[in-house]
């Protein structure tokens, strides 16, 4: 079976399930990402249909509903009835939940970062994905990025890279559209950006291997020092605490070809959701299951934030 490369399915024929070969999709969750991210990324896309939306509040699933042309439905079996694909936009616990069981039902999936609460979570999620045979890509938003594209298919022609790292500096949690979000505070910036992170630095430098060292402060600022295969290392720096704005996004590598830089382009995340359907069509159209951002990708993540605070843990 043929792997999908990120960015390369875009042009693939789609499969043919409703109107002009749409899939038709289902989406759980009516919170700030779900409706300026998912909800208008599914309905405008030529590939997808939103034709549900399930909350557990079901005002809000009738309001994002209504906004879109879908159908509020009134329980998670009801939505997995009318669709082909469902997106997820809830707290890792509950999607990890609901996701296994949609992985069951022959459902691909949408899957956001962590893709679960814990190791194990993940790993019954991982396992679910590959028995169903179903497509299921992680929302790794800055992978789906054009510019980053260009920036790792510029790092691997090169080559001979030795080090490296990232810095995510972010007061999402002190005021804004996630302030109030329970898990987030819960598990802070390590479950949040910690995937975006760690997986830029791998995709950059190979593949982690190990986590050499972590520390937390007491609000919440995370420092990491990764080892890479092939030799390489990398540090990573994060917070959602600090009174920073913009937001600091900042991946860098280093070695024989010098010193080059990564950062976000702001406001670009609903190009990368795009970017991203157009690969997930193309892999239900042709039953294809690996990706670089597939369900796999996100428990080799899970397993670095598991080892992360396992060390964390041991060092307080």
């Amino acid at each position: 079976m043929r792997v999908v490369e990120a960015g390369q399915a875009g042009g693939t024929p789609r499969l043919g399930v409703v109107g002009q070969g749409q899939l038709r999709a289902g989406l759980v969750g009516a919170g700030p990402w779900a409706k300026t991210v998912h909800a208008p990324g599914l309905a405008d896309h030529p590939g997808t249909t939103l034709s549900a939306v399930w909350t557990r509040r079901p005002e809000a699933a009738k309001e994002l509903a209504d906004a879109h042309g879908a159908q509020a439905v009134d329980s998670f079996e009801e939505l997995l009835d009318q669709v082909d694909a469902v997106a997820f936009a809830v707290p890792p616990a509950v999607q990890a939940e609901l996701a296994v069981k949609a992985a069951e039902a022959g459902k691909h999936l949408i899957l956001e970062k962590p893709i679960a609460a814990d190791l194990d979570g993940a790993k019954r999620l991982a396992d679910a994905v590959d028995a169903a045979g179903v497509a299921a890509l992680v929302v790794l938003t800055l992978r789906f990025s054009p510019m980053t594209r260009e920036w790792l298919d510029g790092i691997k022609e090169a080559g001979g890279w030795r080090g490296g790292g990232a810095r995510w500096l972010s007061g999402a949690l002190l005021g804004g559209q996630y302030q109030s979000s329970a898990w987030r505070h819960d598990s802070g910036a390590l479950a949040d950006i910690g995937p975006h992170a760690f997986d830029l630095l791998d995709a950059a430098l190979g593949e982690i291997t190990e986590v050499l060292a972590a520390d937390r402060t007491d609000d919440d600022l995370w420092q990491f020092l990764f080892a890479h295969a092939g030799g390489a290392t990398s540090t990573a720096t994060l917070s959602l605490r600090l009174p920073i704005q913009p937001t600091v996004v900042e991946v860098a590598v280093y070695g024989e070809h010098g010193y080059r830089t990564l950062g976000r382009k702001p406001g670009s995340a609903g190009e990368s959701y795009t970017a991203l359907l157009d690969d997930f069509a193309a892999m239900a159209a042709s039953g294809t299951t690996s990706h670089p951002c597939d369900v796999r990708r996100g428990l080799h993540l899970q397993k670095l934030i598991e080892r992360a605070r396992e060390l964390v843990g041991h060092g307080k």
